[in-house]
């Protein structure tokens, strides 16, 4: 086994522990899920975070990041993509209503009625057009993996990353999710909601002026 590949892969891990772990679009929305609806959704989002790794890793392993690096316009549009697309999630949670008695049934009904593909969908297309994650891959495959990396070792690489991106997100789920914390946000109601949407909205700014 070559030492110089233990080395990139100890590298990429360590770059990536302090990338995924900084707050940005990804953990707003598994915040958001995990105290709107709870920590299954939350999850499942996670996991669709976690899997849009694959692209990143995919894309950058195929080159085609460099055609991103190489045409500003490219990538000015997937950062208007991204932010236009936080936007609308921001929207909606600016538009929430004032709860009723009743708000804890809501809650519980709505957590009920959000399958595994809208909170999977939610994860993975947040993370997908997330320019950071995309300066991320560039700089990591451009600096860090070697071009002569064998096609297996940069599959293991794949699979490390969607795993220990979807794991990290899985554990802040459980973290917000729980009861105690839960509780406490809830009882803030919509004003939560309007909270996040500004959030989020303020992260959609930020992608656009990067």
């Amino acid at each position: 086994m070559e030492s110089y590949l233990i080395s990139q892969f100890l590298v990429l891990a360590a770059a990536h522990f302090f990338a995924v772990a900084s707050p940005g679009p990804d953990f707003a929305v598994v915040i958001k899920q995990s105290i709107n609806l709870g920590r299954r959704n939350a999850i499942y989002t996670s996991i669709g975070v976690g899997s849009a790794i694959l692209v990143h890793v995919a894309y950058s392993a195929l080159g085609i990041a460099l055609l991103l690096q190489q045409s500003p316009w490219l990538f000015t549009a997937l950062k208007y993509l991204c932010a236009a697309y936080l936007v609308y999630i921001g929207i909606k949670s600016l538009r929430a209503k004032p709860s009723n008695d009743d708000g804890a049934i809501e809650v519980v009904v709505d957590a009920a009625s959000e399958t595994f593909v809208r909170s999977f969908k939610l994860g993975f297309i947040t993370n997908v057009l997330n320019p950071k994650a995309t300066l991320f891959f560039l700089s990591i495959f451009s600096v860090v993996v070697a071009a002569s990396t064998p096609n297996i070792w940069l599959g293991a690489y794949a699979l490390y990353l969607s795993l220990a991106t979807a794991a990290w997100f899985c554990l802040v789920s459980m973290i917000f999710s729980q009861q105690g914390v839960r509780r406490k946000f809830l009882a803030l109601g919509h004003y939560f909601d309007w909270l996040m949407g500004v959030i989020l909205i303020l992260l959609a700014l930020k992608v656009a002026l990067f």
